[in-house]
């Protein structure tokens, strides 16, 4: 203890001349002389004492309230930043909900939209729409077919991969199929607008493209789509068509065999009865089919 009080003592400058001399003589000395140097470098802030003792004395009577106030007020606004992100996020989805109706393989499926507008989904085919924002924007989107009676009102939107159907209030159906689309009217009148192009169409009208080539069709006289009394009518559509219909009605899978299956087939199928539905299909293009399970395997007929 009295050795480190005179190494103190050394380091402030404080010891006598015969005090230095006994402490050279110490074995540690050296190394001493090394530690003043480097502290000798070390700058040291400058302190007053008492005004230290002051600044001390003020800080124990201060409260420490100062100190948290400002961090609680910070966490407040992170509080309330979270809080407005929150109920921001909440308006944004429940202003965009999206309503969906599908249907699966020989399923169909009816069902009214916010403005009691009457849709039927055939098979395999998905609508759907923003049923908050409805009455401000009757727009929906479409995958397959379906058949609309439109209440009058704002204009009413069916969007398809292909094209865009608008009307005020009518009956029409709509089928986007992968390489078809076909629009046709029963009542009113429909907007269909194809690659920039848009037709009108009066009741008894049909816009169709096969293959990205629109085709000239012949007028109707029918009320509805003959798939609402379950059944599949075509003409002059290319039989692969055909062919996935009646995959959608029946849950089949069909294979062909030599068979140009671009050809054009004019005729219709029942959705109620698979056997008459594929003779329907098979004897007017002179074709046979055998049956694996699902599997159904269409083919010529043998050579005699």
């Amino acid at each position: 203890m009295k050795k480190e009080k005179e190494i103190l003592k050394w380091l402030n400058g404080e010891l006598s001349s015969k005090e230095i001399e006994d402490l050279k003589q110490s074995e540690d000395f050296e190394t001493l002389e090394k530690i003043a140097h480097y502290t000798a470098h070390i700058a040291t802030p400058k302190i007053n004492a008492q005004e230290a003792l002051a600044n001390l004395k003020s800080r124990k009577l201060t409260k420490k309230t100062p100190k948290v106030r400002p961090l609680y007020i910070k966490n407040f606004f992170k509080v309330a930043a979270v809080f407005a992100v929150v109920l921001t996020s909440a308006y944004f989805l429940l202003s965009n909900i999206t309503q969906t109706f599908e249907t699966g393989i020989a399923q169909t499926k009816t069902f009214h939209l916010p403005d009691n507008s009457e849709v039927v989904l055939n098979a395999s085919s998905k609508i759907s729409f923003n049923e908050k924002n409805w009455d401000k924007k009757r727009d929906l989107t479409l995958e397959g077919e379906a058949y609309f009676q439109v209440q009058k009102g704002k204009t009413f939107s069916v969007i398809t991969a292909d094209g865009v159907v608008k009307v005020l209030g009518t009956h029409f159906d709509v089928k986007q199929r992968h390489n078809y689309y076909e629009v046709s009217c029963y009542e009113g009148l429909v907007s269909v607008t194809y690659n920039d192009k848009t037709v009108k169409l009066p009741p008894g009208k049909t816009f169709k493209v096969i293959n990205k080539q629109i085709e000239k069709t012949d007028d109707f006289d029918t009320e509805a789509p003959s798939w609402l009394q379950k059944e599949s009518s075509f003409t002059r559509v290319p039989l692969n068509q055909v062919i996935a219909e009646l995959e959608r009605q029946y849950d089949l899978k069909i294979e062909t065999q030599d068979i140009d299956t671009s050809k054009l087939f004019t005729g219709s199928f029942t959705h109620t009865n698979q056997k008459i539905a594929l003779e329907a299909i098979t004897i007017p293009l002179q074709l046979s089919y055998s049956i694996k399970g699902k599997t159904v395997i269409f083919y010529k007929y043998a050579v005699q």
